[in-house]
C-alpha cells in the first residue's frame, strides 16, 4: 500500500515517534512524505520515504495530487488545532480522502486504529480500488 505521511511543524516528532512505534509494519510498504517531515522519519527510522516539496512549498498539493489520481491507499495528516490557519489545507486533503474513500487520520489515535488494521490486512480491499501493476 502507499501510506502518505504529513505532520504540522509541532507534530513532527509525535509523527517521527510513530513512525519509530510502526516501523515493522510501514517496512512493509510504500511511503511518500513532504519533505520535512519524510527526512526526519527516514533519519529516524532508516524507512525508505518518497519526498516530495514541503508544505510551504506546495507538498501537500502534490500529496492531494497524488489522492485525486487514486496512488495514494492511506493518509496520516498528525495536525495541530492550535494553528488554524492551516485549517484550508487540511480541510483540502481530508475532502480528497472523503472523495476517494482513502482511509484518513488527523490524530495519533486514529492513525494507531488504521494502522493496527493494516497490519491485520483489514485495508485490503484497498488492493481491488487500486491494483499494483
Amino acid at each position: 500500500m502507499n501510506i502518505a505521511l504529513l505532520a504540522h511543524d509541532n507534530k513532527k516528532e509525535l509523527m517521527v515517534q510513530f513512525c519509530i512505534a510502526y516501523c515493522g509494519i510501514f517496512s512493509g510498504h510504500s511511503i511518500c512524505a513532504t519533505n520535512t517531515t519524510g527526512r526526519l522519519v527516514t533519519e529516524a527510522t532508516g524507512l525508505p520515504v518518497t519526498l516530495y516539496l514541503s508544505r510551504s512549498q506546495g507538498g501537500s498539493q502534490q500529496i492531494g495530487a497524488r489522492i485525486a489520481y487514486n496512488e495514494i491507499d492511506l493518509v496520516l495528516f498528525f495536525c495541530d488545532p492550535a494553528h488554524p490557519e492551516y485549517s484550508d489545507e487540511i480541510n483540502q486533503i481530508a475532502r480528497l480522502c472523503d472523495q476517494y474513500s482513502i482511509p484518513f487520520a488527523s490524530n495519533v489515535a486514529t492513525a494507531e486504529v488504521l494502522v493496527r488494521g493494516l497490519q491485520r490486512g483489514d485495508l485490503a480491499w484497498r488492493d481491488i480500488v487500486n491494483p499494483k501493476k
